[in-house]
């Protein structure tokens, strides 16, 4: 089974900054794949630059087989994409933006679907009527009418810019769970950002984190929460500082105790432990939050980098 999404050393600069720097990843079909990183890190240029609306330096990606840069008509009929903040023209109702959205696959020389049936069921669930107009929603009513509309032509790839920021949690539960309902379909692949990590530990079987345009990790979501440990030694008397080794990614000295972050802690980290006269280890397990901003915020360089493939 091919990869629904291959990036090969994707690089973006605006200005004298580079936002994207040479990102490589491979999204397997069928997959959902969560995209993680600290405000600023570069997943929405990433994003836009799959989606043909921003024009890489150097690199290149496929979807679904196709360049990002050059897809057919009929190979974007199966790619729906939801932009952050869910963008509608908001002067039209939602009927309007129905049959505008509809226009674009019925009745094109291309080959495409439309579900008129499913949008009708999904605003009926969500309880919004057609006739509403699109400036009257709720930020919770047009993301469920964006939903709507991704899903009606029966994509295999959905791509999600950070698609529950701004909901409420009761919206945004439904919101997941209309997501969690879709990928149950065999075959269809979801890539989607997020700021809300207890929402990507829920339905994400992997994860990149972007930090500073580099992705630093890409491995499946359990394997992550699984390698990151916080460890906490205490000492007699005021504990030293860890020394600098593989896999450590932050530290933190409060009297006897020293709050460590590590990235695949094991005999090496043990020895050290010992060697500094440390007279009880304890070694504590994270949720998926807590090591993504444990992992992120480190103060340690250089921040450590791996993957499912190389750490196995």
């Amino acid at each position: 089974m091919s990869d629904a999404i291959v990036i090969e050393r994707l690089t973006k600069h605006y200005g004298r900054k580079r936002v994207v720097d040479t990102v490589s990843l491979r999204v397997p079909t069928g997959c959902v794949y969560g995209f993680l990183g600290r405000n600023g890190a570069g997943k929405s240029t990433l994003i836009k630059m799959l989606m043909g609306m921003v024009q890489a330096d150097s690199g290149r990606a496929t979807l679904l087989d196709q360049d990002s840069r050059d897809q057919t008509p009929a190979n974007r009929a199966r790619i729906a994409y939801l932009a952050e903040g869910h963008p509608l023209y908001r002067g039209m109702s939602v009927g309007e933006a129905v049959r505008f959205t509809r226009s674009f696959y019925v009745d094109q020389p291309f080959r495409a679907v439309w579900h008129d049936r499913f949008v009708t069921q999904v605003l009926d669930h969500f309880r919004i009527s057609t006739t509403a107009k699109i400036r009257r929603l709720s930020n919770g009513q047009r993301a469920q009418v964006s939903l709507a509309l991704a899903l009606a032509p029966d994509p295999d790839l959905l791509v999600l810019d950070d698609p529950t920021l701004g909901l409420d949690t009761v919206v945004r539960r439904e919101f997941l769970e209309s997501i969690i309902h879709l990928i149950q379909r065999a075959g269809r692949t979801v890539f989607f950002s997020s700021h809300m990590l207890a929402d990507v530990e829920r339905v994400a079987d992997r994860i990149g984190i972007l930090v500073d345009g580099v992705l630093r990790v890409d491995c499946p979501t359990e394997y992550f929460k699984t390698v990151v440990r916080q460890v906490v030694l205490e000492f007699v008397g005021t504990a030293p500082r860890f020394p600098a080794c593989s896999g450590l990614v932050s530290q933190r000295q409060i009297g006897g105790r020293l709050e460590l972050v590590i990235v695949g802690y094991g005999a090496e980290h043990e020895e050290i432990a010992e060697s500094l006269g440390a007279v009880n280890t304890e070694v504590m397990e994270m949720n998926l939050e807590d090591a993504f901003i444990a992992y992120t915020r480190g103060d340690t360089a250089p921040l450590p980098t791996f993957e499912w493939e190389r750490a196995r």
